[in-house]
C-alpha cells in the first residue's frame, strides 16, 4: 500500500471520531524526509471543550489496524501533560503513530513562545527534556490534512518567520548550560563516575544543538539526529559531527579529560559564532 493510499484510508476515519477537531501530518513523512520504512506520525487535535471520544476512537482504529489485539490507544493525559496520549498501530503493514494535542493548548504554547517565554520539562523519551517550543516547532513543520476550521492554518501562520524573542530565549536558556554541564563532568571524572561524566556531557551536547538551531532559525522537535542536522547547517560549528562523535570515542575508550577538553573547544567555537 503506497503512504498516499494509507492515508486515504485512515483520515476520513479517524475525522468521523467526535473531539477530532484537526488531524496532521507530522514527522519526517511531512519534512519529506522519509525513508520506506519510517513510522507515519499523526497529530490529533482536540478542543478543551469538546472531550475526544477515546472509545469511539479505539472503535475507528479496531476497524483499520491488522491485528486488533495489538492496537494500543490511550486516555488524554496518560504519556502527561507534554506528549499528552495516543496510540500505537499497525495499518497495512505500515508503523502509525497517533499523538494527542489541545489545540487550544499548543495555541497558547506557540503565543509564548512568539513573546519569548519557554520553559523545560521532565519527559521519558526526550533524555533533553520537553521544551515547549517543541509544540511550535511540530506545528511549522506539520501537513495539515484534516483542519475544517482552518485552526491549524492560523496557528502555522504564526511559526513563519522563525520569531526573533524565540531565538534569543532559547540562546539564552541553553547556552549557559553547556559550559556548566562540562564542569560539573570535570568533577566527576576525578571520582571514576563514569556514569555522570557521560550524562553532563550529553547534556552539554543536547544544549549545543539548541544553540546552533536557535541561531539558524530552525525548530527543534526531537534531539534524535539533531547534531547531525545542525552539522549541515549555514552558521555551524567546524566538523561538528566529527567532533561530537571523537566525544563519544573518547568516553566509550575512558578517556574522559580528553573528551570534556573535545567538549570544551566546542564550547569555545560556540561561543565564537556567538
Amino acid at each position: 500500500m503506497s503512504h498516499d493510499s494509507l492515508l486515504a484510508r485512515i483520515i476520513p476515519v479517524l475525522a468521523d471520531v467526535p473531539g477530532v477537531a484537526a488531524i496532521v501530518l507530522g514527522g519526517s513523512r511531512a519534512r519529506g524526509t522519509a525513508r520506506h520504512a519510517s513510522d507515519t506520525d499523526l497529530g490529533l487535535y482536540y478542543r478543551n471543550s469538546t472531550a475526544l471520544d477515546i472509545d469511539r476512537l479505539r472503535a475507528a482504529v479496531t476497524a483499520l489496524v491488522d491485528d486488533p489485539t495489538t492496537a494500543h490507544v490511550t486516555p488524554v493525559g496518560d504519556w502527561g501533560p507534554w506528549i499528552v496520549g495516543g496510540a500505537w498501530l499497525r495499518i497495512g503493514g505500515q508503523k502509525v503513530d497517533l499523538l494527542y494535542r489541545s489545540i487550544d493548548e499548543v495555541s497558547a504554547v506557540i503565543d509564548a513562545c512568539r513573546n519569548g517565554e519557554i520553559s523545560m520539562h521532565y519527559q521519558p523519551g526526550h533524555p533533553h527534556g520537553f521544551c515547549t517550543a517543541i509544540w511550535m516547532g511540530e506545528v511549522a513543520l506539520c501537513r495539515a490534512l484534516h483542519d475544517p476550521d482552518g485552526r491549524v492554518a492560523a496557528m502555522k501562520a504564526k511559526t513563519v518567520p522563525y520569531p526573533p524573542a524565540l531565538r534569543e530565549a532559547l540562546i539564552r536558556r541553553f547556552q549557559w548550560e553547556i559550559l556548566f554541564a562540562i564542569e560539573n563532568a570535570e568533577l566527576a571524572v576525578p571520582r571514576g563516575d563514569g556514569t555522570q561524566t557521560a550524562g553532563c556531557a550529553y547534556r552539554a551536547l543536547a544544549c549545543i544543538a539548541q544553540v546552533l538551531f536557535a541561531l539558524n532559525g530552525q525548530y527543534l522537535i526531537n534531539e534524535k539526529g539533531a547534531l547531525a542536522e545542525a552539522a549541515n547547517f549555514p552558521v555551524t560549528v567546524r566538523d561538528l559531527a566529527r567532533r561530537v562523535a571523537e566525544v563519544w570515542r573518547q568516553i566509550g575508550a575512558g578517556q574522559h579529560a580528553a573528551a570534556l577538553q573535545t567538549l570544551r573547544e566546542l564550547e569555545n567555537d560556540v561561543r565564537k559564532i556567538l
